[in-house]
């Protein structure tokens, strides 16, 4: 049974699938498309159904001749999430269950294309328990990210996003990167160069009560989920203005960063629309 959370949305690819079965996707193989390949002999493609009468008509060689097209083909889609401290964060929302409904909706996305889904979650290692291979088995998808909504992260890091490539097979892969990405600038550019095979979307998880909805003045306790280390602050006007200042540069940093490889980011505040990746997509689909 397909969650109430689970809002699909629009995707293209901008590539050609390699793979054999059928599907919704532009495809390199030949077979029942409509996307005109061109004519080869019929000894080479024996489907008389296809035979081109002018084509063969104008051989000098009188040879029979087949129309070939190219047959649409599905694409592999992951849900790539970041389990680390820092998205234990509820503000507003609970990031990993924001993460958990947006998986949840790439995974009704994938299905509505005869696409399969798989996911793989990740902090300092990637997770054996938050990995799940591609397939079509939705209701497994779905009680993943179901468990997800409920998963309370330790205090790590996201060292294991290096590793990632390792377990998206050879195939190309739309790939949907979720995570605050509260980590190092050089350790992010590194994990994504490891993915630049396949297609990548970064999906930026923040909480307004972050950095816009902070104490107007008094003592309060700040924790780095990362680390589990806690201090206590004096938040003041200036204090607040820094916190805001420091995610405004963070988010411009994120921009630049991740435009260079020409991946834009689609950040998600406190809530998720599934409109919000069709618009992503539609915006973006020629880059």
């Amino acid at each position: 049974m397909i969650p109430a959370y689970a809002q699909a949305f629009t995707y293209q690819i901008l590539w050609r699938s390699r793979s054999l079965r059928s599907g919704l996707h532009r495809g390199a193989q030949g077979g029942l498309g409509m996307e005109f390949r061109g004519n080869v002999p019929l000894t080479d493609y024996p489907d008389a159904r296809r035979i081109d009468l002018p084509q063969t008509l104008r051989d000098p060689m009188d040879q029979l001749h087949v129309r070939v097209f190219n047959q649409k083909n599905p694409t592999p889609v992951f849900a790539v999430c970041d389990l680390s401290g820092s998205m234990q964060f509820a503000g507003r929302r609970n990031k990993l269950a924001l993460a958990a409904e947006i998986a949840a909706s790439i995974a009704c996305s994938a299905d509505q294309n005869s696409d399969t889904f798989g996911f793989v979650g990740f902090d300092d290692i990637v997770r054996e328990d938050w990995l799940s291979p591609p397939s079509r088995r939705m209701h497994e998808a779905f009680e993943l990210t179901s468990r997800l909504m409920e998963y309370r992260p330790a205090d790590a890091g996201a060292e294991g996003l290096l590793d990632v490539n390792r377990y998206l097979g050879s195939a190309r892969a739309l790939v949907f990167l979720i995570s605050d990405f509260h980590m190092p600038p050089e350790r992010l550019e590194e994990a994504i160069n490891t993915l630049s095979r396949h297609h990548v979307v970064p999906i930026v998880l923040w909480d307004s009560e972050e950095y816009r909805q902070l104490p107007r003045l008094g003592l309060s306790a700040i924790i780095d989920p990362e680390t589990g280390a806690q201090r206590t602050l004096f938040f003041r006007r200036e204090l607040r203005e820094r916190f805001e200042q420091a995610f405004a540069a963070r988010r411009t940093l994120l921009e630049a960063l991740f435009l260079r490889y020409e991946i834009p980011p689609c950040f998600i505040d406190d809530e998720f629309k599934a409109e919000a990746l069709t618009e992503y997509f539609h915006q973006f689909s020629a880059l």
